[in-house]
């Protein structure tokens, strides 16, 4: 899952990466409005962090430009303003929640993972195709009973194929989503192959069938 965290106060926003990482997560920082909507319109995020006190402009003028360009990222509010105006302003811009510095960051990781959840997997924890079942919290594959062993990259590669299920999704996409900002460093695809070969041999080994379609010259499919 991919994070973007928009926030000034660059000692917080390492401090918010960092723990985020730790979580399994691919996060990417931009510490202006500006750096913000050019990210936002070059990729997408699971979930974006977004401070609305920017140093060159209201952070609202980023949820506008999602809006405006109908992008679908999950967006949670977080500033150190707590007025009722705020966020009522972020929330009918399409912010799908709100959180007031100082906070703890099990609470942001909570809040993240719902976020998540309610605009990629209609609020379930748990997605099912067939027999595969996969917990969102646990971070675990099952195949029938059988538990399979992913490693990370797998796992979100899993995920993310499922959560665009019967839509060719682009080795571009894939990269980014895997990598973050580091895709752009990437010459070849492949630790794609890498990964996409051993998730479907996993997920074969342990009774499942091969969902996931090459589909030549644009990318995967993952589908009956």
């Amino acid at each position: 899952m991919k994070i973007l965290i928009i926030e000034d106060e660059k000692e917080l926003a390492k401090s918010i990466a960092r723990y985020l990482r730790e979580e399994s997560y691919i996060v990417e920082v931009a510490h202006s409005a500006h750096e913000a909507e050019e990210k936002i319109l070059a990729f997408d995020y699971d979930c974006i962090l977004l401070d609305i006190s920017l140093p060159d402009g209201n952070g609202l003028k980023v949820l506008e430009a999602l809006k405006k360009n109908k992008k679908e990222d999950g967006v949670i509010i977080i500033t150190a303003k707590n007025s009722l105006e705020d966020r009522v302003a972020g929330l009918n811009l399409g912010a799908d929640d709100y959180l007031a510095k100082p906070f703890h960051m099990p609470e942001l990781i909570a809040r993240i993972g719902a976020v998540i959840r309610r605009k990629k997997f209609g609020g379930s924890s748990r997605i099912e195709f067939n027999e595969i079942a996969i917990d969102l919290m646990a971070k675990t594959v099952f195949i029938g009973d059988k538990e399979i062993d992913l490693t990370r990259k797998e796992f979100d590669l899993l995920v993310f194929l499922t959560a665009n299920k019967n839509r060719v999704v682009s080795k571009n996409a894939i990269a980014e989503h895997l990598s973050g900002d580091n895709a752009e460093l990437l010459d070849k695809f492949d630790f794609i192959y890498s990964h996409m070969k051993n998730l479907k041999r996993k997920v074969q080994e342990a009774g499942g069938e091969d969902y996931i379609k090459t589909v030549y010259g644009l990318g995967y499919k993952f589908s009956v």
